[in-house]
């Protein structure tokens, strides 16, 4: 249990959880041209300690968003470039043998790129379903099983991810399992004129932009320490679980969409999910208590790559987003 603070107290860190939040926000910003959405939810998902799943074509920033990150708020970064032919063991580590000092041979552990803070899985559905495995136990617990030992990785710790939509050959979909353990997945969209043009900009003049770190990994803890404190009322609780209730077809919160066009709801981690996003928008705001547009603000990154289209929703080539985004807007805010 977190100690109790006076409502001015509450306050107070809430001021300043939003200027910090800012000042991160405005640092990446130099970096990455536009994207302040994809840049908010990024930032959102490392502060609830949850992982991001980035959906996008490639060239449009992903990569310089992960190190932008890393230098801003000083954490150890590290890129696993995921293949056909990757093996856990590349993710994770392996055993070698190797000999003491007094000639002795042993089994000496050689950590592997997942011994980091900030990890870049990308292009992680190239890899075989073993191979993406090898990530559900550290991206849920923190920690990596090898050989039977388990290691506890320096947090704060964040997954992002990154798949490719439009190229499908030599690929592995994601199973669900590992699709629940992400916080958010965020669909980066391309570039508009203007954007574009500063992108080509940069590039052809070089122009290099200095990041200066903002905050640390111990303020990282320290602020998500700051979540808990968050008022959470009743009726905004039952608010996110009514939005994740109406994701199921058998529901009575369904809309009709939902009870023609999906198989399966988002998991109760979605539930969970919708309230720490809520809480991070609050404080990014500068409130110290939830609102029921905070619960919607995150809800189509956490509910869209929960949801499974059935076969009719498949053959009618249906838009998740669009059936997420249904829920949202008919679910009452009166239950």
């Amino acid at each position: 249990m977190s100690e109790s603070l006076t409502p001015a107290e509450l306050q107070a860190e809430a001021d300043q959880f939003r200027v910090e939040f800012q000042a991160v926000r405005d640092a990446v910003g130099k970096v990455i041209v536009g994207q302040q959405r994809v840049v908010e939810a990024t930032l959102t998902a490392l502060l609830c300690g949850g992982n991001v799943l980035l959906e996008g074509v490639p060239g449009l920033g992903k990569t310089e968003l992960v190190k932008a990150l890393s230098q801003v708020l000083r954490l150890d970064f590290r890129r696993i470039q995921f293949t056909p032919d990757l093996m856990p063991a590349d993710v994770i580590g392996t055993n070698i043998m190797t000999t003491d000092d007094a000639g002795k041979y042993r089994f000496e552990f050689r950590q592997g790129p997942i011994f980091t803070q900030l990890l870049l899985a990308d292009e992680i559905n190239r890899a075989t379903p073993k191979t993406q495995s090898a990530l559900l136990e550290t991206m849920q617990e923190g920690t990596v099983t090898a050989s039977g030992t388990t290691y506890t990785l320096d947090p704060p710790f964040f997954v992002l991810a990154t798949q490719n939509p439009i190229e499908q050959e030599g690929t592995f979909p994601l199973p669900e399992a590992q699709l629940d353990r992400f916080m958010f997945k965020v669909v980066v969209p391309f570039l508009s004129r203007e954007e574009l043009n500063e992108v080509v900009s940069r590039t052809i003049l070089k122009q290099r932009v200095e990041t200066a770190t903002v905050i640390d990994g111990p303020r990282i803890l320290h602020l998500r320490r700051i979540l808990d404190r968050v008022v959470v009322s009743d009726p905004m609780r039952d608010y996110a679980c009514r939005m994740v209730l109406a994701t199921h077809p058998d529901s009575q919160f369904a809309t009709d969409r939902v009870r023609k066009y999906l198989r399966w709801g988002a998991s109760p981690r979605a539930a969970q999910a919708l309230i720490r996003s809520a809480r991070v928008r609050a404080l990014s705001q500068g409130r110290a208590h939830v609102s029921f547009d905070d619960i919607r603000h995150f809800a189509q990154e956490v509910l869209q790559h929960r949801a499974l289209l059935n076969y009719d929703g498949q053959a009618e080539n249906i838009s998740i987003r669009d059936v997420i985004e249904e829920c949202v807007m008919k679910l009452p805010v009166e239950g």
